[in-house]
């Protein structure tokens, strides 16, 4: 059965599916849809926005608002997420700017307290985001990333999966995936071993990726050089793959910030 608090407010606009469960002096308008079993907590605004199922809005979240985006003239956008995320105290996140834009939040993730999405961002699933961080209009999330506190994005960057992005750093290029990165611009300092391990990648993946690591960003070799060098050593490896097809686009500007990966 859906419980909405006497308090709340839900516009005849929008959807609720069942066992629904809004607190007090929560607000639902603008043709927001809310996908099953989700819980939205007191104070909590959704606007412009569709939510799948058993996700939980905490106190003051404030879901699907206008992006903060000076070329924003009020066209339609919305916010669209999927199932089993965890929206924690005090999270912004903005819809997109563009006609018909999104910003998307996958499934499974969890963003801590006091953190924000800006506009047109992409979180792919089971992504953390801890508490404080902040991204930039237009960044993309791959699946599986560890964003630490504190962390900021330039707009347009792409973190890659499996990544891990230190407390404090700043994230002003794309990030690789299976990395792990730390400073004020954030640099690689080596892969992802922890997350690389707890996510069930075999031993021999995990190896390939070490040795790829070390050829790129140890070999003192010129990025194309040494790029070229790891797909032909470890070209049968997917996730060697992956990681040089990365970097290959955001050398040639096609990913990010448009500028060379520095190595």
């Amino acid at each position: 059965m859906t419980r909405i608090h006497p308090t709340a407010i839900v516009e005849a606009d929008c959807e609720l599916a069942e066992a629904v469960e809004i607190g007090p002096y929560s607000v639902i308008r603008h043709g927001a849809v809310i996908g099953p079993r989700t819980i939205i907590d007191a104070h909590v605004l959704v606007e412009h926005a569709t939510l799948g199922a058993d996700n939980q809005l905490s106190f003051g979240v404030a879901l699907g608002g206008a992006p903060q985006d000076q070329h924003y003239r009020g066209e339609p956008t919305r916010v669209v997420m999927g199932d089993r995320n965890v929206i924690r105290e005090y999270v912004t996140i903005h819809r997109a700017t563009g006609e018909g834009g999104a910003t998307r939040v996958g499934s499974g993730c969890l963003v801590m307290a006091s953190s924000h999405l800006g506009h047109n961002c992409e979180l792919g699933d089971e992504v953390c985001m801890a508490t404080l961080s902040g991204l930039s209009g237009h960044t993309i999330i791959e699946d599986r990333v560890i964003i630490g506190g504190m962390v900021g994005s330039h707009q347009w960057v792409r973190v890659g999966t499996l990544a891990m992005v230190s407390g404090y750093s700043k994230i002003s290029m794309d990030v690789p995936p299976f990395s792990l990165v730390d400073g004020k611009p954030a640099r690689v300092v080596g892969p992802n071993l922890v997350g690389l391990r707890r996510s069930g990648l075999s031993a021999e993946a995990r190896g390939a990726l070490q040795h790829a690591f070390r050829t790129i960003y140890r070999s003192h070799l010129q990025l194309k050089e040494a790029l070229a060098r790891t797909r032909a050593e470890l070209g049968e490896c997917p996730e060697v793959l992956r990681l040089v097809d990365f970097l290959e686009r955001t050398r040639q500007g096609r990913a990010g910030r448009q500028q060379e990966t520095a190595v």
